[in-house]
């Protein structure tokens, strides 16, 4: 990992790589780019007040990340999020298994293992769980049916999608659907 790379914490969208990047010009921190869960600077980190920008980014719900395993975590929420939320259907026909080790440069066992024993829960769990939120943002769009969603998030059957909403949510996305106030989670708290 490159000493002009830094890892943050809690960035799910691209609000967050655009309030990222006002707190860098804000302190005057040169950068070459923002990505969710990553700042590419333009100097080593070392040449930078990283206690300042840190406090920067607590106020607005990031953090700096340091070890190595931290690091590796947030890159692999990084890569979900990104996957679920960010990437066409037509660009997730691949397992993502490989995906995520080609992504990150690890054996994905190293990575499945990693993320469990951190995490308490195992990184298939932590998909599903973005796909439901998906599917939740998706339902209160109301712009596509329930056998859309399905295909769009690549659910074998509309009946496998209701079943793992259900599971994960206590209700059917009919039932959601109907709900006044609809509980949504921030990425970041899932």
């Amino acid at each position: 990992m490159s000493e002009n790379n830094l890892y943050i914490k809690n960035m799910v969208c691209r609000r967050c790589i655009i309030t990222t990047e006002q707190i860098l010009n804000k302190l005057n921190i040169p950068f070459t780019e923002v990505k969710l869960g990553q700042v590419i600077l333009k100097t080593h980190k070392n040449k930078i007040d990283l206690k300042l920008l840190d406090n920067e980014l607590q106020a607005v719900g990031f953090e700096i990340i340091d070890d190595k395993k931290s690091k590796i975590i947030s890159r692999i929420k990084t890569e979900v999020i990104k996957y679920i939320h960010h990437t066409p259907e037509l660009k997730r026909k691949i397992n993502f298994s490989d995906y995520l080790a080609e992504k990150i440069g690890q054996d994905y066992s190293y990575l499945s293992k990693l993320f469990s024993s951190v995490e308490a829960q195992t990184i298939e769990k932590y998909i599903i769980l973005q796909k439901i939120e998906k599917v939740k943002e998706l339902l209160i769009y109301n712009e596509m049916s329930l056998s859309e969603i399905s295909y769009e998030l690549e659910y074998s059957s509309v009946q496998h999608l209701s079943r793992q909403f259900k599971d994960v949510t206590g209700l059917t996305p009919t039932a959601f659907k109907k709900l006044e106030f609809k509980r949504r989670k921030g990425l970041d708290k899932v």
